[in-house]
C-alpha cells in the first residue's frame, strides 16, 4: 500500500512539473505602427490639418505577439446589450464624458426602451465651467485639464441639467471632428495668467472662459423643445430621461483604503477630490462587473491602456505572461501598479457585451478613441474592443454601476 501511494506521488510531481515547464508563454515584439484611424481620418478632418508639412510617421512599439492567443474577431460573438452607434471624440480629451453619457444613454433604454443621443459637449461646456470657479477659488491650485471622472457627469447634470446632442453637438459648421486642443490652450494661457496676476474676480474669469468656448464650440441654448415642449436642461432630465441620478454608484478597489468603505478616488482627474467611490475587494469588484453585464446593465469603465497587452490593431486587450501570470493577479499586483503608476487613470470606456469561452469572460468595450477604429468604417469591429477578464480585473480601476446590480455588495457598507 505504502509502495502505491509513493508511485502515485511520484506520478502526481512529475505531471505538475511537467505542466510548469510546458505552460505557454506569451512573446513580444517591436511592431511597427503606421498612420492608423487618428492620422488618417481624426487630423485630417480637422481644419488646416492638410495644409501643414506634418506627415506621420512610423513608430515601433513594443506590444504583444497575438500569434496563438484564441482571441474573439467579431462582435458577432458577444452578448450584448442596447447602446448607440460608436461615435469619435476626435482630438478631444472627453473619453470621459463620451463613454459615461453613453452608458447613460443605454440607461435610459434600459430603464424606458427611449432611444435617446445626449450631447457630450453641453456636459463639458459645463464642466470646463466649474473647474474655471475652482481654479479661482483656490487661487490657481486646483487642476485645470481636460481630463475628468465618470461621475463629473452626475455631478455636471445635477447642477446644469443635459440636453439632445441634436441641440448643441459643439462643433462649428463644417466641422467633422471635434478639436480642442487649441481651444484647451487658449483657455488654459488665460488661467495662467489669472494667476501670475492675481486676478482672482470669479464672474470676470468664468465670463472670459464662456467666451473662448462659445467661440470654438458655439453658445449651448438655455432651452430646448421637445416633443413640441419647451424645457430648460433641468427639465429635460427630470422630465424626459427620468433617471434617478443617485441611483449611480462609483466602484473602485484598491488596497490603501479599508474595503466597504466610501472613500476618495485619488488621481488627478478628480479634480474636485470626490470621496465618493465605493471601495470594495478585488472579488466583490469582478464579480459585482460580471453579474452586472450578463444581467442587462451596462458599465462605466476607466482605467489604463497604455499596455503592452493592449494591442490597437487587433483592438484586443490582454494580460501577457511577460507582465504578470493570470493565477498571480489579485489585489496585491493591482495595488503594487496603482501606487507605482506604471497602472494609470488615462480613459474612459462604455462595456457593453460579454462573451463566454473556455470558462473565460470576454467584455466588448464601446470606445470613443481612435485605435477601436483601426478596423475601418466596414467592419462591424469599428468602435469596440475585446477585453480579456483579467485586463480588467487588473487595469480597470473604477466603474458606474446602477446600485441594483450590486446589491448583495452593498449590503456590507455601513450607513
Amino acid at each position: 500500500m505504502k509502495k502505491l501511494n509513493l508511485t502515485i506521488l511520484i506520478l502526481l510531481c512529475a505531471s505538475i512539473m511537467f505542466a510548469q515547464k510546458t505552460q505557454k508563454k506569451d512573446k513580444a515584439i517591436f511592431k511597427e505602427y503606421k498612420a492608423g484611424y487618428y492620422q488618417n481620418s481624426i487630423l485630417k478632418g480637422i481644419e488646416d490639418y492638410e495644409k501643414t508639412d506634418e506627415k506621420p510617421t512610423v513608430t515601433k512599439k513594443f506590444k504583444i505577439d497575438l500569434t496563438g492567443i484564441d482571441a474573439p474577431t467579431s462582435v458577432d460573438q458577444f452578448t450584448k446589450f442596447w447602446y448607440q452607434p460608436p461615435i469619435s471624440q476626435g482630438n478631444a480629451g472627453t473619453c470621459w464624458c463620451f463613454s459615461t453619457i453613453s452608458f447613460f444613454e443605454s440607461e435610459v433604454y434600459r430603464l424606458y426602451k427611449k432611444d435617446v443621443k445626449l450631447s457630450e459637449m453641453y456636459t463639458v461646456y459645463c464642466e470646463y465651467i466649474e473647474k474655471a470657479k475652482e481654479f479661482v477659488k483656490t487661487k490657481g491650485k486646483s487642476k485645470f485639464g481636460e481630463g475628468s471622472e465618470g461621475n463629473a457627469v452626475t455631478r455636471m447634470w445635477k447642477k446644469y441639467g443635459v440636453i439632445p446632442e441634436s441641440d448643441y453637438s459643439g462643433m462649428l459648421p463644417g466641422q467633422t471632428f471635434y478639436n480642442h486642443e487649441k481651444m484647451f490652450d487658449e483657455m488654459d494661457t488665460y488661467l495662467k495668467a489669472v494667476k501670475t496676476n492675481c486676478e482672482w474676480n470669479e464672474d470676470e474669469v468664468v465670463a472670459t472662459i464662456k467666451s473662448i468656448m462659445n467661440g470654438y464650440m458655439g453658445t449651448p441654448p438655455a432651452k430646448v423643445t421637445v416633443e413640441g415642449k419647451e424645457m430648460t436642461p433641468n427639465e429635460y432630465l427630470k422630465n424626459v430621461l427620468k433617471l434617478n441620478l443617485d441611483d449611480y454608484i462609483d466602484v473602485m478597489s484598491l488596497l490603501e483604503n479599508p474595503y466597504n468603505t466610501k472613500c476618495e478616488y485619488v488621481v488627478p482627474d478628480n479634480w474636485w477630490h470626490s470621496a465618493d467611490y465605493y471601495n470594495v475587494s478585488l472579488e466583490d469588484y469582478m464579480s459585482i462587473i460580471k453579474y452586472a453585464i450578463k444581467n442587462g446593465y451596462t458599465i462605466a469603465l476607466g482605467g489604463d491602456v497604455s499596455e503592452a497587452g493592449f494591442e490597437p490593431i487587433a483592438q484586443v486587450a490582454v494580460v501577457p505572461t511577460f507582465d504578470i501570470p493570470s493565477e498571480y493577479i489579485d489585489e496585491n499586483a493591482r495595488q503594487f501598479r496603482f501606487s507605482n503608476e506604471s497602472t494609470t487613470d488615462d480613459h474612459g470606456i462604455h462595456l457593453v457585451g460579454y462573451y463566454e469561452k473556455d470558462g473565460t469572460t470576454w467584455f466588448l468595450i464601446k470606445d470613443s478613441g481612435a485605435g477601436s477604429r483601426n478596423a475601418g468604417k466596414d467592419s462591424k469591429n469599428f468602435g469596440f474592443y475585446f477585453f480579456h477578464e483579467d485586463y480588467v480585473k487588473l487595469k480597470m480601476m473604477d466603474f458606474m454601476v446602477h446600485k441594483d446590480a450590486m446589491k448583495d455588495v452593498l449590503k456590507k457598507f455601513t450607513k
